[in-house]
């Protein structure tokens, strides 16, 4: 473990309960869950970067975590507007009335070291192996623990089918205020074409005021191949900026490709990356919203739901916690898959200079069906609201697209380039 600020040295791990690989946004807000939940939990999170999170900015609408979980989200420093969001198409605009939220992995950081005990925190420290009785570090040092949590990013598959949300974002500091007052969740307005000069794709901006000066703009497209070209997505980013007459400097960046799954067999997708005795959370697990990416509101309920079962039940084996996981990670995919069957909707049955439509069509409905979509609470009315009209694809492909097996999610490495 490398010497820093962050990490005051080797833990007491003769008495470990829980060990978390991965400090992203799942194993991060578990480990800060047990703090706060379970104190009598002795814990240890690792991770192999210098700083929890990595590097992004997770976002999410202020109905998407329930009342019972939004305090635990209140102490973090999160930039956040009650004035609602805009959302423009080509034939429409609209202002929705619901608050939004967004949180930077800095901030996450900054608030996970200043709450958790140091000597429950390792960073810059990989782990080479996990099994049921703990874990085994790159360098041979071996801790072990009663509950080991797997929380490392999502592992492709090719049982697994779908597409991509590729995206690119810059904070750009502009030389006078901006303007902006309400977040920008999508201007599709832009043109629809791909950034490898073959053909057509859903493409939006978003843009996020985060100060009277500072504002984050992102290019996301919804593409069949996990490929970015990341200087056409920073040109298309200054077009835009210079378009609404921002000048100034970019102050930060970011940049990721994100599996947008419409289908597939969980099963065996678990069996691929599932450890005997080890619990899966995060995106490792399939938490996330099939077809919009976001995971914050399912890694808060996780976390929650993870170190309240442990305070309750200390005598809790590896392996109850390991199967109640898997548990509550199959019970959301079958409680999601409306919306995977949207997803093979765009990606099979729209042609992709007709996605743009598809959303079009989707915004125009009703701001409360749009909040419990984003949610993962559609009711059964908002369902058939959603697909009813006239449909925005043809009827011969959307029928294909239902019984559609879909695109396997197993191109590794992905194609994307680190930005400078």
């Amino acid at each position: 473990m490398a010497d820093s600020p962050q990490s005051s040295g080797a833990p007491d791990v003769a008495a470990l309960d829980v060990i978390i690989v991965g400090g992203g946004l799942a194993g991060g807000l578990i480990a800060l869950a047990l703090h706060r939940h379970a104190p009598d939990c002795r814990f240890l999170v690792i991770e192999a970067g210098r700083t929890f999170g990595g590097h992004h900015r997770w976002s999410w609408f202020e109905t998407d975590l329930p009342a019972r979980a939004r305090p635990f989200m209140a102490g973090f420093d999160l930039n956040g507007w009650d004035e609602g969001y805009d959302i423009t198409f080509p034939s429409l605009g609209r202002t929705l009335p619901t608050s939004y939220r967004s949180l930077a992995s800095a901030e996450f950081h900054a608030k996970l070291i200043a709450e958790l005990p140091a000597d429950r925190v390792m960073l810059e420290t990989k782990a080479a192996s996990l099994d049921a009785g703990g874990v085994t570090l790159a360098d041979g040092k071996r801790l072990a623990a009663r509950h080991v949590i797997d929380c490392r990013p999502f592992k492709p598959s090719k049982v697994l089918s779908g597409g991509w949300q590729v995206f690119l974002g810059q904070q750009f500091r502009c030389e006078t205020p901006h303007g902006l007052t309400r977040p920008v969740i999508m201007d599709a307005s832009v043109d629809q074409l791909a950034p490898h000069g073959n053909g057509a794709a859903y493409r939006f901006v978003y843009v996020l005021p985060l100060s009277p000066t500072d504002v984050f703009i992102e290019d996301t497209y919804y593409a069949d191949q996990p490929k970015m070209d990341a200087d056409v997505l920073k040109g298309r980013i200054a077009e835009y900026a210079h378009r609404n007459g921002w000048k100034g400097e970019v102050v930060d960046q970011e940049a990721g490709i994100l599996p947008v799954i419409s289908g597939g067999d969980f099963n065996a997708a678990l069996a691929e990356v599932a450890i005997p005795g080890v619990a899966l959370a995060g995106a490792r697990g399939g938490f996330s919203h099939p077809l919009t990416s976001y995971t914050l509101p399912f890694a808060v309920e996780n976390a929650l739901a993870i170190a309240h079962l442990i305070a309750k039940r200390p005598d809790l084996s590896g392996a109850e916690l390991a199967a109640f996981c898997q548990r509550r990670s199959k019970r959301h995919w079958r409680a999601t898959a409306y919306y995977r069957m949207l997803s093979r909707m765009l990606f099979e049955a729209a042609e992709p200079d007709k996605r743009v439509v598809v959303f079009e069509h989707f915004y125009a409905l009703r701001g409360a069906l749009v909040e419990r979509f984003y949610a993962g609470r559609s009711t059964w009315p908002d369902r058939l609201r959603i697909l009813t009209g006239k449909p925005p694809v043809a009827i011969p492909r959307a029928i294909r697209a239902l019984f559609s097996s879909g695109k396997p999610l197993d191109i590794k490495p992905l194609n994307m380039e680190t930005p400078a």
